[in-house]
């Protein structure tokens, strides 16, 4: 195998590891989407809580697109009706990602109030609630609510049926600024590779912005590993995982504009 049929069959397993990922997060969203939302759940509601599902899909079809614009088609492929349509859906994606941004936004501002239950003894609740902790939910019913409320106070997250202590309710608001953090460093990134790419396009094939746009992903992958280190510290290793293997990703992307500034150097 020579290092170009290496350097591809790499690729398409990073490309499946992340399919593979994107199932495990539908699951994460419906799981929590059925501790949270009620009847009286509006649709900005299921969306919200369906965020991370939306912006991966979102971001699968970026990630494609790049591999269509930077390797699988060439100049001449794209053109007219190809170039619009791809640009049309990079539009369509980035609502979806600015739809992730404000669900993000919302959460935080929701998450803010630290309003005590009513009572310290969950199984006096005449409703029914659920208990989170850690991103962990948890149904409370007669057989767990004596043990979820030994000696502790809880509070309400945010404006849905679920409590927590007040330790739990300070770690849901940590964890959703690293959400929103994450996806603001993606976006950056993202905008980064755009600009690459619209500059290659045009046959800049170096100068000092390339460089420094080059140099400014590098750092922004260093802080989303960061950021990934933090989530494995809460024993949530399978973010970890994610963040590395979307950083190989957009890395194989980085590849393909390598390749691309090669031969715009050749046809000097």
């Amino acid at each position: 195998m020579s290092p170009h049929q290496l350097q591809q069959a790499v690729k398409w397993i990073v490309y499946l590891l992340l399919l593979i990922n994107f199932g495990r997060y539908i699951y994460d969203d419906w799981n929590r989407a059925n501790h949270v939302l009620t009847e009286s759940s509006k649709f900005l509601d299921w969306t919200r809580e369906f965020a991370t599902t939306i912006d991966l899909m979102a971001w699968f079809t970026l990630l494609f697109m790049f591999e269509l614009e930077t390797y699988i088609l060439g100049d001449r492929q794209w053109k007219g009706w190809v170039a619009y349509t791809v640009r049309g859906l990079r539009i369509i994606c980035i609502v979806m990602i600015a739809h992730t941004v404000y669900a993000f936004v919302v959460t935080i501002l929701q998450l803010q109030p630290t309003v005590p239950l009513e009572t310290n003894n969950l199984c006096k609740l005449d409703k029914e609630v659920s208990y989170v902790y850690n991103l962990r939910y948890e149904d409370v019913g007669v057989n767990n609510c004596a043990e979820l409320s030994a000696g502790r106070e809880f509070y309400w997250v945010g404006n849905d049926p679920v409590v927590s202590t007040l330790e739990g309710l300070e770690l849901e608001r940590d964890l959703a600024w690293a959400d929103l953090a994450e996806v603001l460093i993606w976006l950056a990134v993202l905008f980064a590779i755009e600009a690459v790419v619209r500059l290659q396009d045009r046959g800049v094939s170096g100068g000092r912005l390339i460089m420094t746009l080059t140099r400014g992903k590098i750092a922004l992958y260093g802080v989303l590993i960061g950021i990934g280190i933090y989530w494995a510290s809460l024993s949530h290793w399978l973010y970890l995982w994610d963040e590395l293997v979307w950083i190989a990703g957009f890395s194989a992307i980085e590849m393909n504009l390598k390749d691309w500034r090669t031969e715009l150097i050749e046809e000097i």
